[in-house]
C-alpha cells in the first residue's frame, strides 16, 4: 500500500498497527523536539527563518497534492529542531525546502521533475546538491519519513461521533482538514501531539456545523483514554484564532447561496419532512449568524 498521512505505516506493520494504541504510543517521535517550540517562542530561533522556509515549501508544492505541501513542512519542523536552526540565508532555506518537498513527493510517489522546483530568483540547484541536502535531513528525521501527524487520528475520533450519515462525515471530515492545514503555520501549536490538534480540529469543527451534536462528542473525545483532557483544552483555545480566520468565509458562503447548506439539510431530513426543507436553511442560517455575532469572544471551557 501507497504511503497515506491517514494510515502512515499500515504496509509496515500491519499488524502492529491494527491497534489505534500504537498510533498514540509512536507519535511524539514524529513531532519536533520539546525545546523546539521554546526557542522559537523565547527568541532563541529566529521564526522568520522557519516563515520563509514555509513559504517556499507552497511555492515548490503549488502543483501537487496539499497533503505533500504538510507533509514537508513536518520535515522542516522536525529537522531544525533537531539539526539546529539554519543561517537566514535565502539560498539555504530554499535548498531545504525543495529537498523537503522532494522528500515528500517521493514518499507519495508523485513523479516530479527538478526543474519543477526552479524559481525565479536566479538559483539553480542541481540534483547532486539536493540530494546531499536529503541525505543531511533524513539522518535529522532517522529516517522516520512516514509521519504520524494530527490526519492520522481524524478517523479514530470522527468514530467517536453520534453522526451516521456519508454526508455529514464527510463535512466534519472536510473542515476539521481545513483546519488542520491552517493549524500548521501557528507556532503555538508546535508543542501539542498531532493527536491533540485532530481532536481540537474536529471539536471545532463539530461546534460550526452541528452545534447539537456538539456536547456528547465533546464529551466523548474528553472521555477518551487515549487524550488528555487538560492539553485538549489548551490546545482548543489556542486554535480559537485560526478557526475565527476561516469562519468568515463559511458564514459568507452559506449566506449568498444554499447550495452548500445541503450538507447542513441532511442533518434534518431523516426526520423532517421535505416541506420544512425551507425553515431548515434558515435555522442553519441563523445559527451561523449568532455564531458570528460572538465570533470575538473566546471560547473557554469549551
Amino acid at each position: 500500500m501507497d504511503f497515506d498521512l491517514e494510515n502512515p505505516l499500515t504496509d509496515l506493520h500491519d499488524d502492529y498497527f491494527d491497534s489505534v494504541t500504537s498510533l498514540f504510543l509512536i507519535e511524539s517521535d514524529h513531532m519536533p523536539s520539546q525545546n523546539y517550540f521554546l526557542t522559537l517562542q523565547h527568541g532563541d530561533f529566529d521564526i522568520s527563518v522557519r516563515r520563509e522556509a514555509i513559504a517556499s515549501v507552497s511555492q515548490f508544492s503549488c502543483n501537487f497534492d496539499p497533503l505533500v505541501s504538510y507533509l514537508a513542512v513536518n520535515y522542516i519542523d522536525r529537522f531544525l529542531s533537531r539539526h539546529g536552526m539554519l543561517q537566514p540565508k535565502q539560498w539555504i532555506l530554499k535548498l531545504l525546502a525543495i529537498s523537503c518537498v522532494s522528500l515528500a513527493a517521493k514518499m507519495n510517489k508523485i513523479e516530479f521533475s527538478l526543474t519543477d522546483f526552479q524559481f525565479d530568483g536566479g538559483m539553480i540547484f542541481d540534483p547532486q546538491t539536493i540530494q546531499r541536502m536529503e541525505f543531511l535531513i533524513l539522518g535529522a528525521l532517522k529516517w522516520r519519513m512516514r509521519s504520524i501527524t494530527a490526519f492520522s487520528f481524524v478517523s479514530f475520533f470522527i468514530s467517536l461521533s453520534k453522526l451516521e450519515d456519508p454526508p455529514l462525515l464527510q463535512a466534519l471530515k472536510a473542515r476539521a482538514t481545513e483546519i488542520i492545514f491552517n493549524a500548521q503555520n501557528d507556532t503555538k501549536l508546535l508543542v501539542f501531539k498531532p493527536s491533540i490538534i485532530a481532536a481540537c480540529a474536529l471539536l471545532h469543527a463539530s461546534h460550526e456545523l452541528f452545534p447539537l451534536q456538539y456536547p456528547c462528542f465533546r464529551k466523548a473525545l474528553s472521555s477518551c483514554s487515549y487524550v488528555n483532557k487538560e492539553n485538549m483544552l489548551k490546545c482548543y483555545n489556542a486554535m480559537q484564532a485560526i478557526v475565527l480566520e476561516g469562519y468568515e468565509f463559511v458564514f459568507e458562503a452559506l449566506s449568498s447561496s444554499v447550495t452548500p447548506v445541503n450538507v447542513l439539510d441532511q442533518q434534518f431530513s431523516s426526520s423532517e419532512n421535505k416541506s420544512n426543507h425551507t425553515s431548515t436553511v434558515t435555522t442553519a442560517t441563523t445559527t451561523l449568524r449568532l455564531e458570528k455575532g460572538i465570533k470575538k469572544r473566546k471560547i473557554s471551557g469549551y
